[in-house]
């Protein structure tokens, strides 16, 4: 699958290497963005949801911001959503189950921002983990790892 060592990126190689993933992304995708608060996951996740739009000659949709308060925002395409997650105001597991994430899996396309609380969930998932790390104003660290059926990641 896709996988990405250690590398040093700009925003517009950020861009370039979310529409690689694009171009491979299928139903039951899930896609987990770590990094602290500014690091880009959202950017990401923004770059992402654009070319799988773009990928389905669909119209992006006019803006798409972090649902750090909403919790979880959706974007329709023809016969599937993506769910955008970000858990970092969850408290606790029985909020997390509230959100029925499992549920939405297998016929969706699923990205979660601060994934912490979820990866226990996803022990029998196949996902993709993305880290981020600032290394200034323009540059940032991106680590992208396929991980399949695989235990809990300790890196977390």
């Amino acid at each position: 699958m896709f996988n990405l060592p250690k590398t040093k990126i700009d925003l517009e190689q950020l861009e370039n290497i979310t529409i690689r993933l694009a171009k491979i992304s299928v139903l039951g995708n899930i896609y987990l963005l770590n990094g602290e608060l500014g690091a880009g996951k959202t950017t990401f996740s923004r770059f992402l949801i654009n070319s799988i739009f773009d990928n389905n000659i669909i119209n992006r949709p006019d803006s798409i911001k972090s649902p750090s308060f909403p919790i979880m925002i959706n974007y329709s395409l023809k016969n599937f959503e993506i769910f955008h997650y970000d858990l970092y105001r969850l408290n606790n597991q029985n909020e997390l189950q509230e959100l029925n994430i499992i549920e939405n899996l297998k016929e969706n396309i699923t990205l979660v921002e601060w994934p912490h609380m979820i990866i226990n969930e996803l022990k029998k998932e196949n996902y993709f983990f993305i880290n981020l790390e600032i290394l200034d104003l323009n540059e940032r660290i991106i680590e992208i790892k396929y991980i399949q059926n695989k235990e809990y990641n300790n890196e977390l």
